[in-house]
C-alpha cells in the first residue's frame, strides 16, 4: 500500500524533473526568449509613450476646449445677469449656457435680494454642489489681489475627477462685480472609449510584435545555430577518431573563419596522429622483429645453458667450483631472458591487435589446481573452489593470468596465499590475497602498467615488470577485468573478472562488427 509521504515524495521527485527539464539548456530557447524580452521591452515602452502621449494631447484638446465654451458662455450669458438674480432667472441662464456645441452641465449660485444663496441647474438634480470637490469651489470664489500682472480679481479653475468609475472634468468661475458663480460638469466618457480603443490598439501591436520577434529570433536562431550544429556534429566525428572530417565554408563571417579553423585543426590532427601511429607501428614492428630476432640466438643459448645446468646438477662435479657462481647466474639470466622476450612478444600481439582466443570449457578448480602443481605452489596456497564449476574461456590465457596473480601474490606477499572462486550474475570472480604488508597508496594506480616495479615496501624484483600487464591484458580479451586493492584484514587482494561464458562476447562483436551471427566454432578474434 502506498503511504502518503511516498506519494509526496513522487510527486517532489516529478516536480524537480520537470523544472530540470525547463531550463534554459538550448541556445535556440535562449535566444528567442531574449529576443522575445528585448521586444516586448521596446514594444511596451513604445506603447505605453505613444499612449501617454495621446492621452495628454485628447484630454488637453477637449478640456481646452470645453473650457474656453464654458469661458465664453459665462461672458455671454452669466455677467448679463443682475447683482442678485431670481431663481428663475438663473434657471433660465444655466439652461440657455448648456446649450453650447460642447454640451456640458451648468450650474449657477448666486445670492437674492435677501442674502439667501440660490442655485440653478440646467439638469435638475443631475449636477449639484456636492460634485464640486471643496478645493475648486474655494479657489473659484476667492478674490485675487489686482497688479500689473492679476489684471482680474476672479479667475477660472478647473479639475478632473472620478465618480462611478467615470472621468469628468469640473470648471468654476466667478462674475466680476456680481454674486454669481457658474459651475460646469463635462462627461470625459467618450475620450476614455477612445483611449481604450488605443490602449487596445497598442496591446494587439505589442502582441503581434512579440510574435514577430519570435519568429524573427527563431529565424536567426536557425541561421546562426545551422553553422554550429553542423560544427558539433563534426567535433563528435572527430571525437570518434573520424579523422577525415571536414567542414563546408561559404561565407566570410565569424562562423565561417571558425569553420576554417577547424578545418585547420582537423587537418594538423589527422597529420599528427598520422605520424604518430606510424612512429608506433614502427616502434612495435622493432620490438616484435628484436623478439623475433633474439629466440634465434636465445634458443642455442638455452640449450647450452641447459647443458650446464645438467653439469651443476650432475654428481659427478665436473664443473670447477671457482666458476660454479657465474654458471648458475648464466643459468637463470638465460631463462630471465627468455621470459622477457616472450613477454614483449605477447606484448606486441595485444598492441597489434592478432591476440586470439582458443576457448574449451574448463573446470575451473581443476585449472588452478594444475597452475599451482605446475609451479610446485601446492604447499603455498589454499584453494577455497568448488568443483564442477566450469566456464568456457581460454585455458592457457587464464593459466597465464593466475601463474602472474599467483606468482606476484608469493613474490612480494609471502604464503599462504589465498585464491577463492565464485560465481557472481554470471561472471567468473577469482580473488587472489597474500598476507603481506599490503601495496602502498602510491603504488596502486601503477601496478598494471608495463616495466613498473614498486619499490619502498616491497622488495625489488627479478622480474621484467610486464607479469600484470600481460595479465590484465589476458583478461580484457576475454572481455574482463582485474584490481588491485588492499584487504581490510592485511595484505593485498587482486579480483579478477571474467565472463562465465567468452563465446557470448564474442558473438556480440562479430554481430557489431560484420552485422552476422557467427556459428558455434571454439575459435575467435579478439582486439
Amino acid at each position: 500500500m502506498t503511504k502518503p509521504q511516498d506519494k509526496l515524495r513522487g510527486w517532489a521527485a516529478a516536480r524537480k524533473a520537470l523544472l530540470s527539464g525547463l531550463r534554459f539548456t538550448s541556445l535556440r530557447l535562449r535566444l528567442v526568449v531574449v529576443f522575445g524580452l528585448v521586444a516586448l521591452t521596446a514594444a511596451v515602452s513604445a506603447s505605453g509613450i505613444a499612449y501617454w502621449l495621446n492621452r495628454e494631447a485628447v484630454l488637453t484638446r477637449t478640456q481646452d476646449a470645453v473650457l474656453r465654451d464654458f469661458q465664453q458662455e459665462m461672458r455671454n450669458h452669466a455677467s448679463m445677469l443682475p447683482v442678485h438674480p431670481a431663481q428663475d432667472e438663473l434657471q433660465r441662464t444655466a439652461g440657455q449656457m448648456a446649450n453650447s456645441s460642447q454640451r456640458f452641465s451648468v450650474l449657477l449660485t448666486a445670492e437674492d435680494v435677501d442674502g439667501k444663496m440660490i442655485t440653478g441647474n440646467s439638469e435638475l438634480d443631475t449636477f449639484t454642489l456636492e460634485d464640486v470637490p471643496l478645493s475648486l469651489r474655494k479657489a473659484v470664489n476667492k478674490q485675487q489681489p489686482l497688479s500689473s500682472t492679476n489684471k482680474s480679481a476672479y479667475h477660472l479653475y478647473w479639475q478632473r475627477i472620478t465618480q462611478h468609475d467615470k472621468s469628468y472634468l469640473v470648471g468654476g468661475a466667478r462674475v466680476i462685480d456680481g454674486s454669481t458663480t457658474g459651475y460646469m460638469l463635462k462627461s470625459l466618457e467618450p475620450e476614455a472609449k477612445d483611449l481604450n480603443s488605443l490602449a487596445w490598439s497598442l496591446g494587439i501591436a505589442t502582441g503581434l510584435a512579440l510574435i514577430g520577434s519570435a519568429l524573427l529570433a527563431q529565424a536567426a536562431a536557425t541561421t546562426v545555430l545551422k553553422p554550429v550544429h553542423r560544427l558539433g556534429i563534426a567535433a563528435r566525428r572527430l571525437g570518434e577518431g573520424k579523422l577525415d572530417t571536414r567542414l563546408r565554408v561559404s561565407g566570410t563571417d565569424e562562423l565561417a573563419d571558425l569553420s576554417r579553423t577547424f578545418n585547420r585543426t582537423a587537418e594538423a590532427l589527422e597529420k599528427r596522429v598520422a605520424d604518430m601511429s606510424a612512429r608506433d607501428e614502427a616502434s612495435r614492428r622493432f620490438v616484435a622483429d628484436m623478439s623475433h630476432e633474439l629466440r634465434t640466438p636465445l634458443t642455442a643459448i638455452t640449450a647450452v645453458t641447459e647443458i650446464l645446468e645438467e653439469e651443476l646438477d650432475a654428481e659427478t662435479g665436473s664443473v670447477d667450483p671457482m666458476i660454479e657462481p657465474a654458471v648458475r647466474l648464466v643459468v637463470s639470466e638465460t631463462r630471465r631472458l627468455g621470459d622477457l622476450v616472450e613477454n614483449l612478444m605477447e606484448v606486441t600481439r595485444f598492441d597489434a591487435g592478432t591476440a586470439r582466443l582458443l576457448l574449451d570449457d574448463v573446470d575451473i578448480a581443476d585449472q588452478i589446481t594444475a597452475c599451482i602443481d605446475a609451479r610446485a605452489w601446492l604447499d603455498a596456497v589454499e584453494l577455497d573452489a568448488e568443483r564442477g564449476m566450469t566456464a568456457r574461456l581460454d585455458p592457457r590465457r587464464l593459466d597465464v593470468i593466475l601463474a602472474n596473480l599467483i606468482g606476484n601474490a608469493l613474490k612480494h606477499g609471502g604464503s599462504p596465499v589465498r585464491v577463492s572462486v565464485r560465481v557472481e550474475g554470471g561472471e567468473l570472480v577469482i580473488k587472489v590475497r597474500d598476507h603481506g604488508p599490503g601495496i602502498p597508496e602510491d603504488v596502486l594506480p601503477h601496478v598494471f602498467d608495463r616495466f613498473y616495479k614498486a619499490s619502498a615496501s616491497r622488495p625489488r624484483s627479478e622480474g621484467s615488470g610486464l607479469g600484470l600487464s600481460i595479465a590484465l591484458e589476458n583478461a580484457h580479451i576475454h572481455g574482463g577485468e582485474i584490481t588491485a586493492a588492499n584487504s581490510p584484514e592485511g595484505g593485498a587482494v587482486f579480483t579478477l573478472r571474467l565472463p562465465q561464458d567468452v563465446s557470448e562476447l564474442l558473438a556480440g562483436d562479430r554481430r557489431g562488427h560484420d552485422g552476422a551471427t557467427p556459428g558455434n566454432g571454439t575459435e575467435g578474434t579478439a582486439g
